[in-house]
């Protein structure tokens, strides 16, 4: 039987990775305009939920296109096929979030900026002292939040399915 908690075909893939890309592109857009902007008000709310959508895209097509398949090959590389399912979530979920946090550190404060009108370097400069912030919250994002989320959503989804064809989970 396939694992429950992953998912098994494209459509699966599309929902577990959308509620990733949901959590974690909310959490550290608004956390990295809190940061940047002096503290968590109104305007730094709307400003980042205003954001979301874009971000979530371009996550999803980065994971999709990019930063998934170079993951998978890092998860084969790094671990065994007795290696335990954990192990190899946590495998993936470095590789994911290295990748990530290094690629949105700059294009997360880009389409801030070209949503306001405006095209500069400041994201490429300020890249050194950010990613490594950025890395880390991301990382516990995924590890707490993100990833559970994810696998839940599977889990109910499958369950479901596999009552509805009078399968057992």
């Amino acid at each position: 039987m396939e694992e429950l908690r992953l998912p098994w075909n494209n459509r699966d893939g599309i929902l577990y990775g959308g509620v990733i890309a949901i959590i974690t592109a909310t959490i550290m857009c608004e956390f990295n305009l809190c940061r940047t902007m002096g503290g968590m008000t109104v305007e730094t709310i709307i400003m980042g939920l205003a954001t979301v959508p874009l971000l979530v895209v371009i996550v999803m097509l980065l994971m999709t296109f990019i930063v998934g398949r170079v993951a998978d090959m890092f998860v084969r590389r790094f671990t065994m096929p007795g290696d335990s399912f954990y192990t190899k979530i946590v495998f993936n979920i470095i590789a994911c979030v290295l990748m990530m946090s290094m690629i949105m550190t700059v294009v997360g404060p880009t389409v801030g900026h070209l949503m306001e009108g405006v095209l500069t370097a400041d994201p490429i400069f300020a890249w050194p002292g950010n990613w490594p912030v950025n890395f880390c919250v991301a990382f516990w994002v995924e590890m707490l939040v993100a990833q559970p989320a994810a696998r839940y959503v599977m889990k109910q989804r499958h369950i479901r399915v596999l009552k509805s064809t009078g399968a057992r989970a």
